[in-house]
């Protein structure tokens, strides 16, 4: 989940688990019985203990590791939060400004979706990484219903 509030992102520090040590937005596996949107929501409470609102779905993501692991996840954006990001055992938040996304302590993909996020342009990706290392990607920027269909527009990225 992104959340958007007052020129600022709150991220958090993951803990735990894929990607520990990484910032990110808060966010997690989807329980059965659960949408998406749901296992959103229900992640944000459970990391950092504040209920996110105005909560929109922002893109969608594809992600493979060489090692056979795959996942397929959902970004959802949130205008703001009920309550004070508190740290727990999985995720320390934090909130940045707009302009300084710290985008050299995430995962690499990151900085080619979360622009989009921010621009309100619906999106679809596809990445493959070995470990850490991203090895390359596709990212197709959908039609806005916000504005004038600009049609599907491809783009192939590579680990720099």
């Amino acid at each position: 989940m992104m959340v958007i509030q007052d020129d600022r992102l709150l991220l958090i520090r993951k803990k735990r688990g894929l990607g520990a040590g990484k910032f990110n937005g808060p966010g997690g596996r989807i329980e059965p019985g659960e949408s998406p949107l749901q296992a959103g929501i229900r992640e944000v409470v459970e990391e950092i203990c504040v209920m996110p609102h105005d909560v929109r779905p922002a893109g969608e993501l594809r992600f493979q590791f060489v090692d056979g692991h795959s996942i397929h996840g959902f970004v959802f954006t949130s205008g703001g939060v009920d309550g004070t990001p508190r740290e727990t055992p999985e995720a320390a938040p934090f909130w940045v400004p707009l302009s300084e996304i710290p985008y050299h302590n995430m995962w690499a993909d990151d900085r080619v979706w979360m622009p989009l996020v921010l621009a309100g342009r619906p999106f679809s990706g596809r990445f493959l990484f070995d470990g850490d290392q991203m090895l390359g990607g596709e990212l197709d920027i959908l039609p806005s219903s916000r504005q004038a269909p600009a049609g599907l527009l491809d783009l192939t990225v590579f680990a720099g």
